[in-house]
């Protein structure tokens, strides 16, 4: 069973949206959450492109997460 890692920037809006892709990936994947990315089989970063202060943290994000995948 594949695991997935979810971390949400920005609003309660991609509060919940994070929420419902989860529930759609293991509905539809069987993928599993897990709390660390480093356990992770896929890993989703859900963002606010209207809030920069969110986006530059995925931006950030990304750089570290480069060296797990």
């Amino acid at each position: 069973m594949k695991k997935l890692y979810i971390k949400t920037f920005g609003c309660q809006m991609n509060e919940y949206d994070s929420g419902k892709m989860a529930d759609l990936l293991y509905a539809n994947e069987g993928m599993t959450l897990t709390n660390t990315p480093e356990d992770a089989d896929v890993v989703l970063l859900n963002t606010c492109s209207i809030r920069e202060k969110a986006e530059d943290k995925v931006f950030s994000d990304l750089g570290r997460l480069r060296e797990l995948k």
